[in-house]
C-alpha cells in the first residue's frame, strides 16, 4: 500500500503540474461541448418560410397550422424568382381549385418538408369538401420529454470522447516517459510489481475522469444549455467506469510499443480521433453510411456513447446495460491481457 500511494501521488502531481495536460484534459474537450451546445441550442425552433400567392382554404389551413411561416407575394413570377435565387425553399399559389407548388431542387430537405406538409393539407381540405368523415386517424406524438434539448445528446458523446482521450494519453505517455527516464527500472529494483504500477495509474485516471464528468454535466446543466438528467442517470456509472478501463488498456498497449512521447502522442491520436468520428461523438451515427455504422459497432467508444446516452437521456432500464457492459468488459480483458503481455520495464 505504501508503494501504491507513493506512485499514485507522484502520478497525480505530475498530472496537475503539467499545464498542457490540464488544458487538453479539461479545457479542450469542454470547448467542443460549449461550441456545439451553443450551435444547436435553438435547433428546430425556427420555422421554414415559404412564398405564397393568392388566398383560399389551403393557404388558410397552412397558416392556421402554424407549421410554416408565410411570406406573401403579388404574383407567381415574383414568388418563383425568390425560390430560384435560393432565398426560399418553395412557393405555394392558390387560384380557385388549383394549388401550384414550385420548389428548389438544391434544397431537397426543406423543400421536401414543404411538399409533404402542403400535400397533407390539400388532402385534408379535399376530405372536408366531400363532407365525409375520415376513415383513418393518426395518433402522433414525440416519445421523449417535450423539454428535451440537443445538449442532452451532445453532452454524453463529447464527455465520453474527453474521458477516452484522457485515459489513452495519460496511460501511454506516462508509461513511455517513465520507461525512457528509467523511472520504471528504479521502481522495479525497489521492488514493486507491475500490478502496483498499473493500479495506481488506473486510480489516477478514474479520479481525473470523474472530475471531467462532473464539470461536463455541471456546464451542460447551466440555464444557457438546459441539460436535464433522467431518473436512471446513475445506471450510466458502470458503463462510464468500464469505458475508462477499456481506454486505459488501449493506452497501455500504445505505451508498450512506442519508444518516445512523440510516437505515443501520434499513435494515441490515430486511435482516438478517427474513433470519435466513427462512434457518433460529433454527429449522429445513424445518419452515416451503412459501412460506417457497421464499423462503429465494434468500437468501444460507440458503446460507451450509446450506453451513457441510454441512461442520461432516454431513461432506459437496467436491461440496456447488457450490451455496452459486455463489449467494454471484453475490450478491458482482451486488450488489457495483451498490454500486460508486452509490458516492458525498460527499453531494449
Amino acid at each position: 500500500m505504501t508503494a501504491f500511494k507513493s506512485l499514485a501521488r507522484a502520478m497525480f502531481k505530475g498530472f496537475y503540474r503539467d499545464k498542457a495536460t490540464l488544458f487538453f484534459t479539461f479545457v479542450f474537450p469542454l470547448m467542443f461541448l460549449i461550441v456545439f451546445g451553443l450551435l444547436f441550442r435553438d435547433a428546430g425552433s425556427e420555422k421554414t418560410t415559404i412564398a405564397v400567392v393568392g388566398d383560399g382554404p389551403v393557404l388558410g389551413a397552412i397558416e392556421e397550422s402554424g407549421i410554416l411561416d408565410l411570406e406573401r407575394y403579388g404574383t407567381v413570377e415574383d414568388a418563383v424568382a425568390k425560390v430560384r435565387l435560393g432565398d426560399l425553399p418553395a412557393m405555394v399559389a392558390e387560384d380557385d381549385d388549383r394549388v401550384t407548388v414550385r420548389y428548389a431542387q438544391s434544397d431537397q430537405t426543406q423543400s421536401g418538408v414543404v411538399r409533404g406538409i402542403v400535400s397533407g393539407i390539400v388532402g385534408q381540405v379535399n376530405q372536408a369538401a366531400t363532407g365525409q368523415p375520415p376513415r383513418f386517424t393518426i395518433d402522433e406524438r414525440n416519445v421523449e420529454d417535450s423539454s428535451l434539448k440537443p445538449i442532452q445528446y451532445i453532452t454524453p458523446g463529447i464527455m465520453s470522447w474527453g474521458v477516452a482521450v484522457t485515459a489513452v494519453f495519460g496511460a501511454a505517455l506516462t508509461l513511455v516517459s517513465w520507461r525512457k527516464k528509467q523511472v520504471l527500472r528504479r521502481i522495479r529494483l525497489a521492488p514493486v510489481g507491475a500490478s502496483t504500477v498499473l493500479s495506481s495509474r488506473v486510480v489516477v485516471t478514474i479520479g481525473v475522469a470523474i472530475v471531467q464528468a462532473v464539470i461536463f454535466l455541471g456546464v451542460g446543466s447551466l440555464p444557457v444549455f438546459g441539460l436535464r438528467l433522467t431518473g436512471t442517470w446513475w445506471l450510466a456509472i458502470p458503463v462510464f467506469l468500464l469505458g475508462i478501463l477499456a481506454f486505459f488498456a488501449i493506452g497501455m498497449l500504445v505505451g508498450a510499443f512506442c519508444k518516445t512521447e512523440e510516437a505515443a502522442t501520434g499513435a494515441a491520436n490515430i486511435v482516438v480521433l478517427p474513433m470519435a468520428f466513427l462512434s457518433g461523438t460529433f454527429f449522429p451515427i445513424d445518419q452515416a453510411p451503412p459501412w460506417m455504422q457497421t464499423v462503429s459497432k465494434v468500437l468501444p467508444l460507440r458503446h460507451m456513447n450509446d450506453g451513457i446516452t441510454d441512461f442520461l437521456v432516454r431513461g432506459r432500464s437496467a436491461d440496456a446495460l447488457v450490451v455496452p457492459c459486455l463489449v467494454l468488459a471484453a475490450f478491458v480483458l482482451v486488450v488489457g491481457a495483451i498490454a500486460a503481455k508486452v509490458f516492458q520495464w525498460e527499453d531494449d
